[in-house]
């Protein structure tokens, strides 16, 4: 029962019949809000209006749904697997970059072994947009560690240099900033201004296999700025590098 419905038509001197002829619905819909049903959004406007009162008051659960409204616009679009992620989809990325690039990941292979998208970065740290890339130290024990969750044994710390010999032509870039972490990462981030892919990591899969959102940030979102901080906090801790390491 939706007790400040039924409370604000009976101040009104309004019964169900009477607010359903005014808004052109069948009796039964108006005793349906009455017991509780939320009205679609056409509805609640006027029938708010017509008892002389605010949609919060009468639904506060409005407002749960509105924060979550600006949470989930947020979200862009979600991928099941990384590797549903387009190859013109990661370009289409980068090449968006004005501002800002940041990279965080264990090896980024997948990406170090496009040259395209190689040649891509480069371009855009000539241009003079900063380039931060974190990946993990071959020899970090989180490293070995997710090596056997993603059960590949020893064959990560391969991939990472790997990565740093496929990034060699990027790292040379004034601007391009390498560090390397030693952080259990829950999650791989590809940062281009204010949109973020975000890689989950799954215990046992490999993360080309895992889903991937894609967030945009928004005034007065939540979500692109928690991720952005967890990555701040990896690169502080991060040892910077020149070069590619040996």
């Amino acid at each position: 029962m939706n007790e400040a419905l039924r409370r604000a038509m009976y101040a009104a001197g309004l019964s169900e019949e009477d607010i359903a002829a005014r808004l052109g619905v069948d009796p039964k819909t108006v005793g349906r809000w009455v017991d509780g049903r939320l009205p679609f959004p056409r509805h609640r406007g006027p029938l708010a209006r017509l008892l002389s009162l605010e949609e919060p008051e009468l639904w506060p659960e409005l407002l749960t749904l509105q924060g979550a409204r600006r949470t989930s616009g947020e979200v862009v679009a979600v991928y099941p697997q990384r590797n549903l992620v387009t190859r013109e989809a990661w370009n289409d990325l980068f090449q968006s970059a004005e501002h800002q690039i940041d990279i965080l990941a264990y090896a980024a292979l997948f990406l170090a072994e496009d040259k395209r998208l190689v040649g891509l970065l480069a371009s855009k740290a000539t241009a003079g947009i900063p380039v931060n890339l974190a990946l993990g130290n071959p020899k970090s024990p989180a490293v070995v560690q997710r090596g056997k969750a993603e059960k590949i044994g020893g064959a990560l710390p391969s991939k990472i240099r790997n990565a740093l010999v496929q990034f060699g032509p990027l790292l040379e870039r004034p601007g391009v900033s390498l560090r390397l972490h030693d952080t259990v990462l829950y999650n791989s981030m590809y940062r281009v201004d204010d949109q973020l892919l975000v890689n989950q990591h799954v215990f046992g899969l490999p993360a080309a296999q895992a889903p991937v959102y894609h967030l945009r940030r928004l005034e007065g979102g939540e979500m692109f700025d928690l991720y952005m901080e967890s990555f701040a906090e990896v690169w502080k801790a991060a040892r910077p590098v020149d070069g590619v390491p040996d």
